[in-house]
């Protein structure tokens, strides 16, 4: 039995619900939820409250006083010393990561056990390379350095007494520990390059500097703002490595945060020096992604 409908006509079409209309836009944020809301709950709020706090003490709810104390005890220079340790180790690692990673790209005899080589590193415990490096460059003029040193006939040195020495120690061992990171991400990155392009370029007269400048660097222009993000982040936070080999001296950031925070009400101070740690990761990572976007 048919419906008549006043007016005549067909009947009108049901209208879609919302989920209907947006299900295919809307779906796919239901697995992606539950990582929201870990992130939020487990980085943002206490990064949040971490700032909140550094204005406060036990007497006062909104002050200076835990910056100025902070800078009064030298922050200027635990964030000078911890900006050259990340720059250093950023450049080593990426000079390093770019000549492993270009010779990684081609085909040879003995590749795997190069690649094993050189990604092994990442692999050692982060307090284990700390000590062990510490156990090659003391600061006792002893050590397995010296010792080679010695074979030559030359003076010991005293690594790690000295605070350009100190910083350079750490540099070198944090990029020991960490380039096949970069490794891995550029080799990667070279995969991605289709080899007609190094054909082209041949063909047209480029030599090997013009076609990794060309060619190779706008490939892994992408590949490059992954590896300085993740990695420029973890060298700003570096401290298990650094307080194994050179314990409060000189003093890094993270090391005086992690002093502070041990130190009775020291909490406030610590949340200071922290919230100052999260401006220069921000800065960092804003500076990253719009040198990215460059063309």
């Amino acid at each position: 039995m048919s419906v008549a409908y006043r007016g005549g006509g067909t009947p009108p079409a049901p209208v879609a619900s919302f989920w209907q209309r947006h299900r295919e836009q809307l779906f796919p944020l239901l697995f992606v939820i539950p990582a929201i809301v870990y992130v939020g709950y487990f980085a943002f709020y206490p990064a949040v409250d971490a700032v909140v706090l550094s204005f406060q003490t036990p007497i006062q709810s909104f002050t200076l006083f835990n910056y100025e104390f902070n800078v009064n005890q030298g922050m200027y220079t635990w964030i000078s010393n911890t900006l050259w340790v990340t720059l250093g180790a950023l450049a080593l690692q990426f000079g390093l990561a770019l000549a492993i990673a270009s010779i990684l790209a081609r085909q040879f005899r003995g590749r795997t056990i190069f690649a094993t080589i050189a990604i092994l590193p990442i692999g050692i415990a982060t307090v284990v390379a700390g000590y062990t490096w510490s156990q090659i460059l003391p600061g006792t003029g002893g050590g397995y350095a010296n010792s080679v040193l010695a074979s030559f006939g030359w003076a010991p040195v005293y690594w790690l007494n000295t605070v350009p020495g100190a910083l350079a120690a750490v540099v070198v061992a944090d990029s020991w520990k960490n380039t096949a990171l970069v490794v891995i991400i550029l080799v990667a990155g070279y995969a991605t390059i289709p080899k007609s392009l190094y054909q082209a370029a041949a063909i047209d007269g480029a030599g090997p500097l013009r076609q990794f400048r060309y060619v190779t660097l706008p490939g892994l222009r992408s590949f490059i703002v992954i590896a300085l993000l993740i990695r420029g982040a973890q060298e700003v936070n570096i401290f298990q490595l650094a307080y194994e080999m050179i314990g409060s001296y000189p003093q890094l950031l993270t090391v005086q945060i992690y002093e502070l925070w041990g130190s009775g009400e020291g909490i406030y101070l610590a949340a200071s020096a922290a919230s100052v740690l999260l401006g220069i990761i921000a800065i960092f990572i804003v500076a990253v992604l719009a040198l990215g976007a460059r063309r």
